[in-house]
């Protein structure tokens, strides 16, 4: 059987849990899905996710279930029977060993919590192969240059900055050897953010001896009073403006093809024509989750140029 095969069986069976999460969901119905036997379907989602079926199955209602307390949206009776639970104490038992309180805690104080997000494995796999895949300078260049940039200025309020730092790393990549890569499904569970979460590049004077360029965090507002992760930091940013770069939607396995192509059209874009300059000590530049649907999306910090 081919890798690529196996990991579209997988996504199936993914999307598949997806679409059915708030009913009962039997192996057969997974195979079904994925086109193998039951025995034969497991074995595999096992392999490559890590998780067998119904504790993937379970750790994913156990994350949705909690949102919905985070937002106060329903009763914890109701969201366990909503998410197939048995009884609201099997939902309570299950809930605590995933998250290491009850819900009715957890309801009450919402404080961040690792959160369950898988990625679609045969779209990570994609993304991986293509990006082995170097596509010439010339059309990579004739690429970038047919592509629309949207750029639009912002402005920031003082606010605080909950992130955790790396130790080296420049770059997500680097930073997800350093820290792993489930620091976002923590911050995505901040109730009190001011936006979603974000990959950064701090200035000099945020960046702590000893400690990355690179962090990824979640603003919150100036009176946050929750629990601060262990690992994790509470800073302070003042008040900014930010000029915000967003290229056209694509192909979410082309993301590193467009990140390249807003890099490269910031590197030959002019903000003293809109009455701007660069001011990168003024801010941590930023770059959001890479979506296709609404393309690729970085801000970096600007100041006003002073007229006489």
């Amino acid at each position: 059987m081919e890798e690529a095969q196996i990991f579209q069986a997988v996504q199936r069976m993914q999307d598949y849990i997806e679409t059915n999460l708030t009913r009962k969901i039997t192996l057969r119905e997974l195979a079904n899905a994925a086109g193998y036997s039951p025995w034969h379907a497991a074995r595999l989602f096992k392999e490559v996710v890590g998780k067998a079926p119904f504790d993937y199955i379970r750790a994913l209602r156990l994350t949705k279930a909690a949102l919905l307390l985070r937002d106060g949206e329903m009763k914890i009776v109701d969201v366990a029977m909503d998410f197939v639970f048995d009884s609201h104490e099997g939902f309570t038992r299950a809930f605590s060993r995933e998250f290491g309180m009850a819900p009715s805690k957890y309801g009450r104080q919402t404080p961040p919590i690792q959160l369950f997000m898988p990625q679609k494995v045969f779209d990570t796999y994609q993304s991986m192969h293509k990006g082995a895949k170097k596509m010439s300078e010339k059309k990579m260049k004739e690429q970038q240059n047919s592509r629309t940039v949207f750029v639009q200025v912002i402005e920031r309020p003082a606010r605080k900055l909950l992130l955790k730092r790396g130790v080296k790393a420049t770059e997500y990549f680097a930073y997800c050897e350093e820290v792993g890569c489930e620091i976002w499904s923590v911050l995505t569970s901040v109730k009190e953010a001011l936006y979603e979460p974000i990959g950064m590049w701090l200035p000099k004077h945020l960046i702590r001896e000893g400690t990355s360029q690179y962090v990824q965090g979640v603003e919150v507002p100036l009176d946050y009073a929750n629990v601060i992760p262990e690992g994790y930091e509470l800073i302070e940013l003042p008040p900014c403006t930010m000029m915000v770069f967003q290229g056209e939607p694509y192909d979410d396995t082309d993301f590193m093809a467009e990140i390249d192509a807003i890099w490269e059209h910031v590197k030959r874009f002019d903000p003293t024509v809109y009455g701007y300059q660069w001011a990168p000590e003024a801010a941590p530049r930023f770059q959001l989750a890479p979506m296709g649907y609404r393309g690729y999306i970085e801000a970096y910090p600007v100041k006003v140029i002073n007229k006489i």
